[in-house]
């Protein structure tokens, strides 16, 4: 099968702008331009669009999806079977909220019971999973599934009152950290209640704290662009020194 632009946007359900910037920015290019200068697309063109499509719902930019699919050692079986496991786990995310809103709409009516706890279940799940889109892969590297999937099933039972505690306590690490940047020692008095700060933040998330592992999580923040855009946000430099400050705090006997 052959199709035009506008064939294949209504087989798609994408707009024929889309199609035709797609193109432009040689992400799926027509497999041919015919005498009267329309687009054609064959079948290799509507697995690509398909591949483009599954990476679109999973959140991944065109410049992500470019390098992607334009790389000479892609793999579309094997980016059809993540697309698949990226999908369950999306589906269950979904589920968790769905039944979570009818278990709401159940105590509401007073036809069922929900614990404070329950009310977060399906947020707390959609909390580690965007934590594993983000940042799992490097996090599973350096410290294992083991203890990944440990920190995963403390947040799930974490409680409404250590969550919002766990929320402030954020706020008071960024303002206590601005501030001990201004001093620019991080042995100081201030960068070190910050580390402590740092360390209890940890332990909501952490089954076990070491400071071997602290002090590979602060090198990360460094060595990782996604981490220190975070922490250099409002001033260049706070990610080095939040890993210096830690590098004294774990130093210390």
């Amino acid at each position: 099968m052959e199709y035009t632009v506008q064939k294949l946007g209504l087989l798609a359900g994408v707009s024929t702008r889309t199609l035709r910037y797609y193109d432009e920015i040689g992400i799926l290019k027509p497999a041919r331009i015919n005498s009267s200068g329309y687009r054609i697309y064959g079948q290799p063109e509507v697995d690509r669009l398909q591949q483009i499509l599954f990476y679109r719902e999973l959140g991944v930019s065109l410049g992500e999806i470019k390098e992607i699919i334009t790389s000479p050692t892609f793999d579309a079986d094997q980016a059809l079977r993540e697309h698949r496991i990226k999908l369950l786990e999306k589906r269950e995310q979904l589920d968790a909220l769905i039944a979570n809103v009818d278990r709401t709409l159940a105590q509401r009516e007073g036809t069922g019971t929900m614990s404070d706890q329950q009310k977060f279940e399906g947020f707390k799940q959609k909390l580690i999973d965007d934590n594993e889109k983000q940042y799992g892969e490097e996090i599973r590297a350096k410290y294992g599934d083991e203890q990944v999937n440990k920190s995963n099933q403390k947040i799930k039972g974490m409680t409404e009152e250590e969550h919002t505690h766990l929320e402030q306590l954020t706020a008071t690490i960024h303002e206590t950290l601005a501030k001990a940047f201004e001093t620019k020692d991080p042995a100081g008095e201030l960068a070190q209640r910050v580390v402590a700060l740092h360390r209890e933040w940890l332990c909501f998330y952490w089954a076990d704290y070491s400071k071997e592992a602290h002090m590979v999580l602060a090198q990360m923040y460094v060595d990782d662009p996604r981490f220190t855009a975070y922490y250099d946000q409002d001033q260049p430099g706070v990610a080095a020194f939040l890993r210096d400050a830690v590098a004294v705090y774990v130093g210390k006997d």
